[in-house]
Parts: structure tokens; sequence; C-alpha cells
């Protein structure tokens, strides 16, 4: 197994969806300079909390994250699922605080990058300043799409279009788009979506019966895409 050190933005296999890239072997190489590889987060473990100053941006390497936030009555909001490839910790740069909570679903892995060493680094390599501000637009997309789903969707096509949506993320990832374990409960996915976990628990169910999908504990296979994404209005998710 390579050592967090050994690995670097060049021979990573989420380059195209994180900062590098675009950037051509020297500008990575000052990037890689940059970035702090640690050992992993575990579940439960948390990137940063709520009310903390920005320190840095996390791209996410393996395993994946959920991102929420509490209200004043200490009940959780989860605003985010995050795969390799992703990058945590937009929402901060604005107040130079974290607005929201970030925490391992599993065993993860991510590159940590120091928000000040690349605010510097963004006026030396102005293609590195454009891939942020690409990524930080379709953080905002998704956003704005989640808030579409919630406000127009039935239960049944914002299941289905959650689904489709996280087989389409693996698929950009070079993972299988057709079956695929779900890190997060049944009660988070309904947490997320704005449904109760029996909710959930019964439109996987129809849907399994319905042959759309089969479900196995946490496995999901996809079996009839098309259907599914029919279902869902063909809706789109952003995290």
């Amino acid at each position: 197994m390579s050592s967090p050190s050994s690995i670097n933005c060049q021979h990573c296999g989420f380059s195209q969806l994180c900062l590098p890239f675009t950037l051509n072997d020297s500008e990575l190489d000052k990037l890689d300079q940059i970035i702090q590889r640690k050992r992993p987060s575990h579940k439960g473990d948390h990137l940063f909390e709520a009310g903390k100053p920005l320190q840095a941006l996390y791209a996410v390497r393996t395993g994946s994250f959920k991102t929420y936030t509490l209200s004043e009555q200490g009940e959780e909001q989860i605003t985010g699922f995050h795969l390799p490839g992703d990058v945590i910790g937009f929402d901060a740069i604005g107040d130079q605080q974290h607005p929201s909570y970030a925490q391992a679903l599993e065993t993860a892995m991510v590159c940590e990058i120091p928000f000040n060493n690349l605010d510097h680094l963004l006026d030396q390599v102005p293609k590195l300043r454009q891939q942020l501000m690409r990524l930080m637009s379709q953080d905002i997309h998704g956003d704005q799409q989640m808030m579409l789903l919630l406000n127009r969707k039935t239960a049944e096509e914002k299941l289905a279009a959650f689904l489709t949506n996280l087989a389409q993320r693996f698929g950009s990832r070079g993972f299988s788009r057709k079956e695929f374990r779900l890190t997060m409960t049944r009660g988070e996915i309904g947490n997320y979506l704005g449904l109760t976990v029996e909710t959930i628990s019964r439109l996987l169910g129809r849907f399994h019966k319905d042959e759309l999908i089969h479900v196995d504990g946490k496995l999901i296979t996809i079996a009839n895409f098309e259907e599914l994404s029919r279902v869902a209005g063909m809706a789109q998710i952003g995290r």
C-alpha cells in the first residue's frame, strides 16, 4: 500500500475532477508542494466543524464524507455527500470560517490544501484560479439543483434522482455506475432528501420489486437505469 506522501496530483486518478485539471507538469509540481497528505480519517471523524476558521480545503482521495449543519435545537441537516475527486470547504471562503461540519462516513483519505498557500499560488498559476472558480460554480449549481428537487419532486422522484445521480457520479470516477455500496444510512439519505427513513425503506423495496434496482443490504445494483431515470424525471442532484 502506498504511503500518504507517495501519491501526487500527476498520478491521481481523480485529477480531472479536482484542482489539478488543466495544469501542466510545472504547475502541478507547485500545487503538489503545498498539499498535505495525512493519515486516514476514520468513520465519524470530522475534517472541520462549524464556526472554526478556514484553514484548508480538502480534496477527497478515498472514501466518502457528509457535510451537515446543526439547528439551534441541535438537529442535523445533511447538505451533501462527497466522493473521491470532490473538494470540500468552499462554503467557508466568504466569511473565512466554516458554516457546516464535514464528517467521514467510512475510512477515508484527503489531500489537505492549506488555504493561505493556495491563495498565494493562485496569483502564480492563473489556470488554477480558473479551475477553482469552475469547481465553486459547480458547487453553487449543485445547491440550486438540490433546492429545485426538494421543492418540486415527489418522494419517488427524489429517491430515484438521488440513486441515478449517485450512479453517474461513481461512473464519472471510473467506478461501476451499475453496482455500488451506499456508505450513508437510510436515515441519512432521508435527512438529505427531506423524507423519513420509513419512506426511504419503503421506496427501496418498491424499486426492488419493480426491478429498477436490486437491494442487498447496502449494495445497490441498478437493474434498469433508463426507467429509474424516467421515474426521477431526469432530475439531477449536485452532491
